[in-house]
């Protein structure tokens, strides 16, 4: 292993044992400790909004529906920057772009704390919000980082990890809401605590982590991936569990006030307890799908997540305000489990395909990484993207029904499309062919998702 300026370092295996133990493992948590703290602050500056509408009282003007509408394009942009932000650690390397990224958070933030009073028109405030999607971006370039860092045999827990310790920054910056509402501060000091701590976080991935001067763009294994029906596949899992947990974490306070009628502190007392339990759990997730399977752990936690939806309903329906809260609490823990056994599939899954096509050792590995790597922004993007579904389903379903009744239908429909669909392609069969292999007339070796 050589570096040259920079901190960039030349040759990197981390499939080789002897080079693990000697000096790869210290190296990969180091960088996946700076890498997670970067990553939790864009989550916080990403949520922000979700605790920001829960000051914003009726001298701002703004409905319910104008409050969900602007939960769901912060969470449009925050879906979408997750595909430049994964070829930018190709591009910069994933130390400098740990710093420009977790730099770049000072914009929305600076931003909101100048706009943040009554009188600022709903237009200012959704411009302003856009631009704290940007932290939403900071998931895919960490995850495709680190995924280059750690060995097949640790990218569960590596991954489930670093997605669980930025998702902890969702709970976070809840809990600091709660503190300064109790204190009878007022949004502008929630943000002002912020602006410091971005610039230590930056500061940090300069002085501590390094680049991987061998994750370099592949445009052809962008286009691979793009063609594979299981970055397809997979996006869709992804809807139905971090699209859920991001989805909901902007939008449970807005829920327990419109429709339980809480005051800010009354749903800022509850609100973090969900995404903190999901945030916590997802390397879990990513634990226990190294050791029984991803697609087995997925599919009995959508089988969960409908029942805990279902639940839901029933204490909509009933309003009942305590059966409604440990459902959704329960909920939100496991959209954090199916976050882990979801991600860890996606590599299990290409590796699982390079040996089908009969490469064996370091040829498996990088192919797998290859083409991991890439779909990995695509999938994080689309996940998002049910973020953005979820607060138009509660924003249509308060302006129809004036609850989330109708929200909470459409979400265990979904559940069971996820589950039934994970069985299908990964389940059902034990064994299937790759995408794009040649018939069968021709004797190849067909591989199996059952353990990915």
């Amino acid at each position: 292993m050589t570096a040259r300026s920079g901190r960039w370092i030349q040759q990197w295996d981390p499939e080789d044992e002897t080079f693990w133990n000697r000096t790869g493992e210290r190296i990969a948590r180091r960088n996946l400790l700076f890498s997670v703290l970067s990553e939790h602050i864009g989550f916080s500056i990403w949520t922000m909004w979700s605790v920001l509408v829960l000051f914003m009282g009726p001298e701002y003007g703004l409905t319910p529906a104008d409050k969900f509408l602007l939960t769901s394009m912060v969470t449009l942009v925050g879906a979408v920057v997750r595909v430049p932000y994964t070829f930018a650690v190709a591009v910069f390397g994933g130390r400098n772009w740990t710093i420009v990224s977790a730099g770049l958070l000072l914009v929305p933030t600076v931003a909101a704390f100048a706009v943040m009073e009554p009188g600022t028109s709903f237009t200012t405030f959704l411009l302003v919000g856009l631009l704290a999607g940007i932290g939403g971006g900071n998931f895919a370039s960490s995850m495709t980082n680190i995924n280059a860092f750690f060995p097949l045999r640790k990218k569960g827990w590596a991954l489930g990890l670093n997605a669980g310790g930025g998702n902890i920054g969702v709970p976070v910056i809840q809990l600091v809401a709660l503190a300064i509402i109790g204190a009878s501060g007022g949004p502008r000091v929630l943000l002002g605590l912020y602006i410091p701590l971005i610039v230590v976080a930056a500061v940090l991935a300069a002085l501590y982590m390094d680049n991987l001067a061998s994750v370099k763009n592949d445009t052809g294994a962008a286009k691979d991936a793009a063609r594979d029906p299981h970055t397809w596949i997979m996006s869709f899992l992804y809807i139905g569990t971090f699209g859920s947990f991001i989805g909901y974490s902007f939008a449970f306070g807005q829920v327990l006030q419109n429709q339980f009628d809480r005051t800010p502190l009354e749903a800022a007392y509850v609100t973090f307890v969900g995404p903190l339990l999901g945030s916590l759990i997802r390397p879990l997730g990513g634990r226990l799908a190294d050791r029984y399977g991803g697609a087995r752990i997925t599919l009995w936690n959508f089988v969960a997540m409908g029942v805990a939806t279902a639940v839901l309903i029933a204490a909509s329906m009933e309003r009942s305000l305590a059966l409604f809260t440990v459902a959704f609490v329960g909920l939100f823990v496991l959209t954090g489990l199916g976050n882990g056994s979801t991600y860890k599939m996606i590599p299990g899954i290409f590796q699982a395909k390079a040996q089908a096509l009969g490469l064996e050792g370091e040829a498996a590995a990088a192919y797998g990484r290859r083409l991991s790597g890439a779909s990995m922004g695509l999938i994080g993007a689309v996940g998002a993207l049910g973020g953005v579904g979820i607060n138009l389903a509660f924003r249509q379903s308060f302006l129809s029904y004036g609850s989330g009744t109708g929200a909470f239908v459409a979400f265990l429909a979904c559940y069971a499309v996820c589950f039934a669909v994970t069985w299908a392609v990964y389940l059902r069969r034990p064994a299937v062919r790759p995408a794009g292999d040649t018939p069968a007339t021709e004797k190849k070796p067909q591989l199996s998702y059952a353990e990915v």
